[in-house]
């Protein structure tokens, strides 16, 4: 059988809920919230208060052990993981912004900027890092042009575009 836990907090309600006024996360104010409900009052069950908090139970026991361990800080320190490296250097970003402003040899769709990037620079990228990473920094979209109508006479333009 489990060991019950016990949770001793040491902060004052009133400064638990000035630290959750002030707070900007909703992830940290959750948290703190937590503490809130386990001091008062009250005392609601796990199961009661992951439903009331919109946690799972196994979040609200990591909770709890991280600050009965390290104390608050840490328990309201919110880590998103380690920082990704960068797969396009700055001298790929460079070399794509002027092939993608390159008007006389342009890329034709992400599958050939891929190509050119392995060729130009030896490194494979994954389609879809290098996609989001053009669409994001550059804009781009991959256009199709419409079908042109098999009637269509191009003298009949040619005219149309001189009338003032």
């Amino acid at each position: 059988m489990a060991i019950l836990r016990v949770l001793h907090i040491k902060e004052c309600k009133s400064d638990l809920e000035i630290l959750r006024k002030t707070s900007k996360s909703h992830r940290v104010k959750t948290r703190i919230l937590f503490l809130l409900l386990k001091q008062s009052k009250q005392k609601m069950s796990q199961e009661e208060l992951s439903l009331h908090l919109n946690v799972s139970e196994s979040s609200l026991r990591r909770w709890a052990k991280v600050y009965s361990e390290s104390g608050l800080e840490k328990m309201l320190k919110i880590s998103n993981g380690g920082k990704r490296r960068m797969v396009i250097t700055p001298d790929m970003h460079k070399g794509l912004a002027l092939k993608l402003q390159n008007s006389s040899d342009p890329l034709l769709g992400y599958n050939e900027a891929l190509q050119w990037v392995e060729t130009q620079y030896g490194k494979k990228v994954k389609y879809n890092t290098l996609r989001t990473y053009m669409k994001r920094h550059f804009g781009s979209k991959l256009k199709v042009p419409r079908k042109s109508h098999y009637k269509k006479d191009d003298k009949a333009i040619e005219v149309f575009k001189k009338l003032p």
